[in-house]
């Protein structure tokens, strides 16, 4: 600031009203104190400034690497956290690194809060951390954690999808596992309680999987060889993902079954993939900006008012029926 202002001969005070934006320099003295400054290459450090204050005024948000629907929120997270007035810091796991260091880094550099995008973590662990950070947990619910959690309610979106299938006429209809991801274990318990209440109980089926294409490709894969050996294909097939729905897709496809004349295929989360597909997939949407919105605001208002106790928001998910469902073929019914 010493060098910007002895270049464009003010004081250094003034330099800092300019930086600040505050009323006291003429217009024409303030254009001169940025021109001065780009020339030589000054940029306030607006973290230095917070810090001096006490304040980073920054949320760190913990993703995982390659999770699409993930991505989406961040999407929806960045505009209402500048909205707010607070910056963003990402943190990603990935092989090698897992959540702890996701984690600590975010706390390494000042992050007044967290916002973990699907945590795979152990109760206790997440307790911890909201207790060192006020902390917010996005598709997954921990009971006892001292955490916000927003999530969609899962139970709801796998039983719109089961409707919409049963009401096709289908009866083989399979679920793909989404192991540990987030909500995997709702969505998993909501199938089983679906075929059981059509009276479907003695055909239900769940694959071992998890939320990445591969898994979806291994169970195309999979059942594939089951027809070869004799064994009819399922009609449907609910996948536990968007990711997993689209390896199932490529596998199916691949060995020339129909999609949906020869099976039907459905995902979950309606991510921005769902689009980008040949035939647009039938998905359970999670509002990804609304989940985003809540998260960041639940954040802000706990930092801004200490004495709140996190909170929950359970979000609607909604059935979009596209070109990836349809009846059984003919006799399966």
């Amino acid at each position: 600031m010493a060098d910007v202002a002895e270049k464009a001969g003010v004081s250094r005070a003034l330099v800092s009203i300019v930086f600040r934006n505050q009323p006291g320099a003429s217009e024409e003295t303030r254009q001169r104190v940025l021109r001065v400054a780009d020339e030589i290459g000054y940029r306030p450090d607006s973290a230095a400034r917070l810090l001096a204050r006490g304040r980073s005024r920054t949320l760190g948000v913990m993703f995982t690497v390659h999770q699409t629907f993930q991505t989406d929120l961040i999407e929806g997270i960045y505009p209402e956290a500048e909205r707010l007035g607070y910056d963003v810091l990402l943190s990603a796991t990935a092989p090698g690194r897992n959540e702890a260091k996701a984690v600590e880094a975010l706390l390494s550099h000042r992050c007044e809060a967290l916002i973990l995008l699907g945590p795979d973590a152990e109760a206790g662990y997440l307790d911890d951390i909201g207790h060192r950070a006020v902390t917010v947990s996005v598709s997954r619910r921990v009971p006892g954690a001292r955490v916000d959690f927003v999530h969609s309610a899962e139970g709801k979106g796998v039983r719109q999808a089961m409707e919409h299938l049963v009401e096709l006429g289908h009866r083989r209809i399979v679920h793909v596992d989404g192991g540990r991801g987030p909500g995997s274990a709702e969505r998993r318990r909501a199938y089983r309680a679906a075929m059981r209440r059509h009276g479907l109980e003695s055909e239900q089926r769940v694959i071992p999987g998890d939320h990445t294409e591969q898994a979806g490709i291994e169970t195309g894969r999979l059942l594939l060889a089951e027809r070869d050996r004799g064994l009819a294909l399922p009609t449907a097939i609910l996948a536990g993902n968007d990711r997993c729905a689209m390896g199932v897709l490529m596998a199916l496809t691949r060995a020339g079954v129909e999609v949906p004349r020869d099976v039907s295929v459905v995902g979950y989360d309606d991510s921005h993939l769902s689009h980008l597909m040949p035939i647009g997939l039938t998905t359970v949407r999670q509002d990804a900006t609304l989940m985003a919105e809540h998260a960041v605001r639940f954040a802000v208002e706990r930092l801004e008012n200490p004495g709140l106790e996190p909170r929950e928001a359970v979000l609607d998910p909604k059935l979009v029926v596209r070109g990836t469902s349809g009846p059984p073929p003919d006799g399966a019914a």
